[in-house]
This record gives C-alpha cells, sequence and structure tokens, in this order.
C-alpha cells in the first residue's frame, strides 16, 4: 500500500509516451531491510512500465517487492556475487529476459547483465541492465573498460542482426569514478598517475559517439551521496542516437531523489532510501 503523497506521478500532458524506465541502485536491498516498505512506495510512486534495481542481495527479495509492486514480472541475475540485478516487467509491456555472463568480463564474482527486449507498438527496443566494477584501482578501471567495450560490440552484433541501428540502450551504476594508479613514492608523497572521473566519463561518451550512441543528458550533475560533501556522478544512460526520449524539463533523464531536495534534507533522503539517486525516462513513440 502506498502512503503519503506521490510527488513523482507522471503529469497527465505526457502522452507520447511508448514506455517509461527506471534504473536505480537501491543499496543493499536485503528482505528484512527496513528500508523497503519506504523504497517499494517510493518505486510505485513511479509508475514505470521497466524497473531495474542494482545491489539487491538474495532471491528472498521476491517476497517483498512482489507483494508491494503487484502485476509486475520479476527476473534477477545469479552468480557467485552477493549483490544481483532485479528486473521488474509492468503489465503493459511485452518484454523477453535473458541474462548475459558475458559482462562479467570472465570474473565470476562481477554481477552478469540484465538483457531485456521490449516490443512497444511492433518497434523492439532492447536494454542492457549493468552495474560495473567499482573503485579507482587499475583492476576496477579495467574491468569497467572493458565491460563497457562489451556493451558497445555487443551493439555490432546487434546491429548486424536486424541490418540497421539497433534500438539499443545500456544503462545502470557504471561507477564512473577514474584511475588512480600509485607507482612509487618520493619521500612522503607517492608517485601516482590520475585518470579523473571527468576523464573517465569522456572516454565514455566520445567511445559512445563513435558507436551511434550518446550519453543521455540528465537532470542533476550527480547521482551518488556520500556523506556531507561527497558527490560522484556515477549512474548512467547511452543510448542509440536514433531513439528518442520525452524531455522533462529539458533533458532526457530526470533524476529523482535526494537532488531534489534542499542540502539539509539530503542526508535523511539517503538514510531512508539509497546513496544512489533514481534515474527515470520515457521513450517516444516511434513514429
Amino acid at each position: 500500500m502506498v502512503r503519503g503523497p506521490l510527488p513523482y506521478l507522471l503529469s497527465e500532458s505526457r502522452m507520447a509516451k511508448a514506455f517509461s524506465v527506471v534504473s536505480w541502485n537501491c543499496e543493499h536491498w536485503k528482505e528484512n531491510d527496513p528500508r523497503n516498505t519506504d523504497r517499494i512506495d517510493f518505486l510505485v510512486s513511479q509508475k514505470a512500465d521497466v524497473i531495474a534495481l542494482y545491489e539487491v542481495e538474495g532471491a528472498e527479495v521476491w517476497r517483498s517487492v512482489m507483494a508491494g509492486l503487484p502485476g509486475y514480472s520479476f527476473f534477477i541475475t545469479e552468480g557467485q556475487n552477493t549483490q544481483e540485478i532485479l528486473v521488474g516487467i509492468g503489465p503493459d509491456v511485452t518484454g523477453f529476459l535473458t541474462q548475459k555472463i558475458e559482462f562479467q568480463s570472465r570474473d565470476a564474482f562481477m554481477r552478469p547483465g540484465a538483457f531485456l527486449t521490449v516490443r512497444a507498438d511492433g518497434t523492439d527496443y532492447s536494454m542492457l541492465f549493468l552495474h560495473l566494477a567499482s573503485m579507482p584501482d587499475a583492476r576496477g578501471f579495467g574491468l569497467r573498460t572493458d565491460m563497457i567495450e562489451r556493451a558497445f560490440e555487443f551493439k555490432k552484433h546487434l546491429d548486424d542482426l536486424v541490418k540497421g541501428n539497433a534500438n539499443f540502450m545500456f544503462m545502470g551504476d557504471m561507477n564512473v569514478m577514474g584511475l588512480d594508479y600509485v607507482y612509487g613514492k618520493d619521500g612522503a608523497n607517492l608517485l601516482h598517475d590520475r585518470v579523473t572521473a571527468e576523464d573517465e566519463m569522456a572516454a565514455l561518451a566520445y567511445r559512445a559517439g563513435k558507436a551511434g550512441m550518446r550519453v543521455l543528458s540528465k537532470s542533476a550533475d550527480f547521482t551518488w551521496h556520500g556523506g556531507g560533501k561527497m558527490r560522484s556522478n556515477l549512474d548512467h544512460v547511452i543510448a542509440g542516437d536514433q531513439i528518442e526520449f520525452e524531455q522533462i524539463d529539458g533533458k532526457d533523464v530526470e533524476v529523482r531523489g535526494w537532488p531534489q531536495h534542499p542540502d539539509a534534507e539530503q542526508e535523511a533522503w539517503v538514510e531512508k532510501f539509497s546513496d544512489h539517486a533514481l534515474l527515470y525516462f520515457e521513450l517516444s513513440k516511434a513514429n
């Protein structure tokens, strides 16, 4: 049951969407987490056709998720890690879902990808949900780079299948945080080379452009809140150039959650829901 007002309900004036998508790192969702009731209410308020959740711990979460989101069908990835990707498909959407282990980058403890194809008004849209490796060390940076390259290679595969430009998107917690490579010490000072988060983001945008894709614009500069003044831009949606999106205040993606609150209220939101904000977007109907 939804409690209280729902500030995230869609405007009645936006009627041209094909379907809507939520992508959210919900921060260690376990079956008995006391935050789950608030999280469920938050998700219900989005009224999204497709929901992708990252950092879901344990398949037993189906009990609270199914109770709170009746009418949705759910799929969860499976691997040797503790954090999985849970995808929900609403009753008005027809979709086909599979697990893609190649996006573990040959590391059994990384998350596999969840691959969903949705058919809307006779047009197929393919979405790959990813939770990439964390940390700014060489291993994390290397795994992220490999996973992203695999996503762009997958785009080529889909293009070959449709003999044209596939309606392909990939999204999720990209953990774009750069690389800090320490190679020595000079007295008390570490010697290290640094690839900044901005550099890594620029590389992602460049690679997307070469593949006929783009990083979608968002309504907020940061999506992760680490307490105090710690902010990072970790969550993204990358989509084929030909795919059109309903604009929400001039942006492709609306960032919902703590960035919508005054600074004094943001940490309380994070404590109640997640350290990541939620990404919401709507695809326009194909002409």
